[in-house]
């Protein structure tokens, strides 16, 4: 019986991209990724990472190189006890300058071949996999290889060009993704049109009314991936303890003005109310920034 897959981009979508990783140190695994490949193993698909690297081609890192950055990741998946079945990559670029790596390749996404190749050594039914990605190639190679396809769409730094192809699904991160794709396994009759969280738009003939209509729908998509961000963002200790220090803080502020107003008129117990009230919200802030921290 063939496999089903998820090829996974690796840049954006699995680590942190600093530009062209040239070195293991800088691979950095995304929050919630580990967790999000062990729940798509359990659900048995096998994991695919295929990846265009083109700074191969530009001479600014080597396949040896690339070699111990794709292991420094396997390492980090492995300690959150998650791990990858393949790793594919595209070293080529038209406008490489390594003479062996300068030229086009049918390997490179948006075309298919890292996902056909993939496909024919591991025997993959591709009309049962997913393709994830944070770029339109990424899109573009899966819906071209038949599977289906997920954006990985931050809405403060992502932008659609025209030309790319259109996914099946959005979502903010890899929890996110790996809901989607438990949803549709639950309800495959579903059209993917009925999943998408974005309006659709009408038609309409005035250029002015288009225009308006636009901006509103990228508002509307900007508040509605915050939304989803904060929904599937990892759970922070240090958010909670602010929380709870902060309603320390309120109490505080309400006995100083019961001081305040009581007939004794007790304005020294109120002052070291207020005191208390300070200490607790520079706490609470001093939370805040260490819940923001790596």
């Amino acid at each position: 019986m063939p496999n089903k897959a998820i090829f996974l981009d690796r840049d954006d979508t699995l680590i942190a991209d600093p530009g062209y990783i040239s070195k293991p140190e800088q691979v950095k695994l995304l929050d919630g990724v580990s967790d999000a490949l062990i729940e798509l193993n359990g659900m048995g698909y096998k994991l695919v990472i295929v990846s265009n690297q083109s700074g191969i081609a530009r001479g600014i890192v080597t396949e040896k190189v690339l070699g111990e950055i794709h292991n420094r990741l396997k390492q980090l998946l492995a300690k959150d006890g998650a791990s990858v079945d393949a790793i594919y990559y595209c070293p080529y670029h038209v406008d490489g300058t390594i003479a062996k790596y300068s030229k086009k390749s049918d390997m490179r996404k948006p075309n298919p071949g890292m996902l056909l190749q993939a496909a024919d050594e591991m025997d993959i039914d591709l009309s049962q996999s997913w393709a994830i990605g944070n770029n339109d190639s990424d899109i573009e190679a899966g819906s071209r290889a038949n599977c289906k396809t997920i954006l990985i769409n931050h809405p403060s730094r992502y932008k659609q060009s025209e030309s790319g192809s259109k996914p099946d699904f959005k979502a903010v991160n890899m929890k996110e993704a790996v809901n989607i794709i438990k949803q549709n396994n639950r309800s495959p009759e579903k059209n993917s049109d009925e999943q998408s969280d974005l309006p659709k738009k009408k038609m309409n003939n005035n250029p002015e009314n288009d225009k308006t209509e636009e901006l509103l729908t990228g508002i509307l998509e900007q508040l509605r991936g915050s939304r989803r961000d904060n929904m599937f963002g990892e759970f922070s200790i240090m958010r909670l303890m602010a929380g709870v220090v902060q309603i320390v803080v309120l109490f505080c502020l309400l006995i100083s003005v019961w001081f305040i107003m009581s007939p004794t008129k007790q304005t020294n117990s109120a002052l070291i109310s207020l005191g208390f009230a300070m200490v607790f919200q520079l706490m609470s802030l001093t939370f805040y920034m260490m819940q923001g921290r790596k």
